[in-house]
């Protein structure tokens, strides 16, 4: 089975349709889009994008903006700027879509892998950069899966746990062999608002059987995306981001 891994869209909706599109267009079609969170926040088109993950059936995790949209307590978290974002994304959305998000699990365990925003076990705050190699050897140890999927930094990264220790190592675009005598905690990069040096969106292809994983970048619309941020209120610091 293929399924597809996307985080981080951040209300770009020119983004989240070329990945699907790109999705729909590969000879074998993922049977399933599972999204790491933070669907909105930061970009214009908070409601489009989240409406647009429910019609496709796309399963996902909360993220630091979900739960910043949902629960005003944690709003406080956020920086002055990342919280002006936050604010006007509020603005944006709609009742149904506040309830929709602050709904979604934490975490997903699905085909023998997790699914978080932040770190496993279940954390929708923490940053993955934030922990040094002792740290992540005993993050390995607090989830069974084989695989655990995180976003939230906007970064690619492969990092691999087996009997000699904890390995790090960047992530490009192509097909990487994983080897099964070995633990995973991938971090896939973002769609809607990439900080790895390409601004091209991000998604990866994961193959349970072959335990193959692609990573796709795809091309969009940044200029439409730009040109709605001012359009939609939404700070322009994000948007100067993408260019």
């Amino acid at each position: 089975m293929r399924i597809a891994v996307l985080s981080d869209i951040h209300g770009n909706l020119e983004a989240l349709h070329s990945v699907l599109a790109d999705m729909d267009a590969q000879a074998l079609p993922p049977a399933e889009i599972i999204s790491l969170g933070d669907n909105l926040g930061y970009g214009p088109d908070p409601e489009a994008c989240v409406q647009l993950v429910r019609s496709r059936g796309i399963l996902s995790v909360m993220g630091n903006h979900e739960l910043g949209v949902a629960r005003s307590k944690y709003r406080r978290w956020f920086n002055s700027q990342s919280r002006e974002a936050l604010q006007r994304t509020c603005e944006l959305v709609s009742e149904e879509t506040v309830a929709f998000v602050g709904a979604l699990p934490h975490v997903l365990s699905r085909h023998d892998a997790l699914f978080v925003h932040g770190l496993p076990p279940d954390s929708v705050l923490k940053y993955l950069y934030e922990l040094d190699m002792e740290q992540l050897n005993v993050l390995f140890d607090t989830y069974p899966e084989p695989v655990a999927f995180v976003g939230h930094t906007h970064e690619l990264e492969l990092i691999s746990r087996d009997a000699q220790g904890v390995v790090r190592a960047a992530l490009g675009c192509g097909v990487h062999q994983l080897d099964r005598a070995r633990r995973y905690l991938i971090n896939i990069g973002a769609v809607g608002q990439p900080r790895d040096g390409d601004k091209r969106a991000k998604y990866v292809l994961w193959d349970t059987e072959s335990w193959t994983l692609e990573v796709r970048f795809v091309d969009y619309d940044v200029q439409t995306t730009v040109r709605k941020f001012k359009e939609a209120g939404m700070p322009m610091r994000y948007a100067e981001r993408l260019l």
